[in-house]
């Protein structure tokens, strides 16, 4: 799970599909599931022959405090902020499906949280999971982006904020090679919110986001190429009633 090239992300993302399912309860709690679905048919036009030759099989579910306690010889060589931001991460569960055979790959982070501020970027989980695992250095921090949220009761905020721009650079360079070699594919590359919230809905910032009829929930899709290239661009505000 160590730190690969943002080439390799992209292949996976160009056959990936991507679902934020968070839900808000009426005392500012509530849950936040993330699915990272391989889409078989975009992925078989990336894979070419290697496609038939897979053979891979793995389930597995565990949770992230599980790791900080089966390495807490190296979780405690860690400096104190870097323990802090681990244990950020403790309650994300995350169960991993690679089925060969099954033609399943999926992966789905779970967090029950008390403060929508609480949420981490769950894109980091596996990487800081295999730090601790193996004693690196923080991988993730080569991430070019980070995925907050805030919700004081009435204004909910999704702030995705650039925080690398060498490798945000290098992440568009690279994500229009992916364009120019695969562009005329057609793949599957969804990223969807759909945030459900204990009051109506007032006002959403993205014109593309749907409204539920009942008010209270609002779905917005777009692109993981549109994703990749512009992060800033999914920022949501959701102001409630």
């Amino acid at each position: 799970m160590k730190y690969i090239s943002f080439f390799l992300l992209l292949i996976s993302f160009g056959s990936c599909q991507i679902t934020e399912n968070l839900t808000i309860n009426s005392d500012g709690g509530g849950t936040l599931e993330m699915e990272q679905l391989r889409e078989e048919n975009s992925y078989m036009q990336l894979a070419g022959e290697a496609y038939s030759k897979e053979n891979v099989f793995k389930d597995i579910t565990y949770i992230f405090k599980d790791y900080i306690s089966k390495y807490s010889e190296n979780f405690v060589k860690y400096k104190p902020e870097e323990q802090q931001l681990f244990q950020k991460y403790a309650d994300v569960k995350v169960n991993i499906k690679r089925s060969s055979f099954e033609k399943e790959f999926r992966t789905v982070f779970t967090l029950h949280f008390n403060k929508v501020s609480e949420i981490p970027d769950l894109f980091k989980t596996e990487d800081y999971v295999s730090d601790i695992e193996h004693n690196y250095a923080l991988t993730a921090e080569n991430h070019y982006f980070r995925i907050g949220y805030d919700f004081d009761g009435k204004v909910f905020k999704r702030s995705v904020s650039i925080i690398n721009i060498a490798e945000f650079e290098k992440a568009k360079g690279e994500s229009e090679n992916f364009k120019a070699k695969y562009g005329a594919s057609k793949l599957t590359q969804s990223y969807v919110l759909k945030y459900h919230f204990p009051k109506n809905i007032h006002s959403v910032s993205n014109s593309r986001a749907v409204i539920s009829s009942d008010k209270k929930t609002v779905t917005l899709e777009f692109q993981l190429s549109d994703f990749v290239q512009n992060p800033e661009s999914t920022n949501l505000e959701v102001v409630l009633q």
